[in-house]
């Protein structure tokens, strides 16, 4: 395998700083996804061999500085979250104790790992191509499990109050119908609210939406299934019955309720990260909660015949679910693929090189390529980095903060050429 770059192929645009625009190739847009608009397109630097200093400019003091907040704002959500976490925990965890006594709160929290481990699983997966910054997944979870769940109990009562119920058993219809689908979603959907307007540099397509979804709802879930699993035991005369009841329903039958329903609102602001602005951000929160709330009214409408419910109509939601994630997934190789050979075109990978670095079984290939040579640790570096090249250049094509994206990448064109040599060495 080739880890030499290449001459420059013939026929590249004459601006090689990406210092304008230049005509839209044809095959700049090769999905759905990430569509680029003509006057937005600006071709890759150019690479002639010579050191990676005279070839791309250097980076202006006001970039630089851009870049250092975007650093720092990283370093504020991880904070920020972290003081509402624990602020949070001092009412979600006395709320959790009263309802399920300690030897409930132990036992749910034990069993919760279960289905939260395959929700972050999925996470994983999801994620791998273009894996988000631990901070901001830390953000993510630490948001669904505690700060989410802290705002539903503060604004639950309001919706108590407003509407006055002289039957319990309506009372009950309408908090798991009306008041847990609006509450809950808005609660969980205000995180990714928070990571579009703050962390919108590394949120800038459906991909990214539906991993931090996953993860809010995935915390969320898990902190509600301490409830439901601690009560079961606490409040039960067969306790170890009702617990398996609970459990298959919830960490069995539905681990990916909760991440299905606010999937739907990641997957529309992830859209709209593609034409960022703070309008589009807040109406797309907006109108993600519609489909979110809607699934998950649908879900606690479920009564007597639930089993048909759950066949009929969840199963194939979830199998539509998984399919569209695997659609995602498709598109956004097509996407890397197609921006990995833009640098090609510019000499900063070989053709052969990019079929290798964009593809499953071209990485697979590599890596044992690699590993066979005591590289695999340094090949893996590598395929990370082309990869986060590739979104890199996507978001300087989306026309969003472009110097900032700019300066960026320059520093990713050095790293790739110091992992090129670790590589080859």
């Amino acid at each position: 395998m080739s880890m030499h770059p290449s001459n420059p192929a013939s026929g590249r645009p004459e601006d090689p700083w990406g210092r304008g625009t230049a005509p839209l190739p044809a095959q700049a847009n090769p999905s759905w996804m990430g569509h680029v608009q003509p006057g937005n397109y600006r071709p890759a630097p150019g690479h002639e061999g010579a050191p990676v200093g005279t070839v791309v400019p250097p980076q202006d003091q006001g970039t630089m500085v851009k870049a250092a907040r975007s650093r720092s704002g990283l370093l504020g959500l991880t904070v920020g979250v972290s003081v509402l976490a624990l602020l949070s925990l001092f009412l979600v965890v006395p709320f959790l104790l009263s309802s399920t006594g300690a030897a409930g709160f132990v036992v749910g929290f034990l069993a919760s790992l279960i289905p939260l481990s395959v929700v972050l699983l999925a996470v994983h997966i999801i994620d791998k191509w273009e894996p988000e910054p631990k901070r901001l997944l830390y953000f993510a979870f630490t948001w669904g499990a505690a700060v989410s769940i802290a705002v539903t109990l503060l604004i639950q009562p309001f919706f108590v109050l407003a509407f006055q119920f002289s039957d319990e058993a309506d009372l009950r219809t309408y908090m798991a119908t009306v008041q847990a689908p609006v509450v809950e979603e808005f609660a969980k959907s205000l995180g990714l609210l928070m990571l579009l307007l703050l962390a919108r540099k590394h949120f800038d397509g459906p991909v990214d939406g539906v991993v931090f979804a996953f993860t809010i709802a995935g915390g969320f879930a898990f902190t509600e299934n301490i409830l439901y699993f601690g009560r079961a035991i606490a409040e039960s005369a067969d306790p170890a019955g009702d617990f398996a009841q609970v459990f298959f329903l919830r960490g069995v039958m539905s681990p990916f309720a909760h991440a299905i329903f606010t999937g739907t609102t990641g997957l529309v602001m992830g859209f709209a990260a593609r034409r960022w602005h703070t309008g589009a951000s807040v109406a797309a929160f907006l109108v993600g909660l519609l489909p979110a709330m809607f699934l998950h009214n649908r879900w606690n409408s479920m009564g007597q015949g639930f089993l048909a419910d759950y066949i009929l109509v969840q199963v194939p939601i979830f199998l539509l679910a998984l399919g569209g994630i695997i659609l995602l997934r498709v598109a956004e190789k097509r996407l890397t693929r197609q921006r990995l050979l833009e640098y090609s075109a510019a000499g900063w990978f070989t053709p052969a090189e990019v079929e290798l670095l964009a593809t499953v079984g071209g990485r697979r290939t590599a890596l044992n390529w690699a590993g066979s040579y005591g590289r695999k640790r340094q090949m893996r570096e590598f395929l990370k980095a082309a990869t986060h090249l590739a979104n890199t250049r996507q978001r300087i094509l989306s026309g969003r903060d472009v110097q900032l994206h700019q300066a960026e990448e320059r520093q990713q064109l050095q790293r790739i050429l110091a992992l090129r040599a670790a590589v080859a060495s």
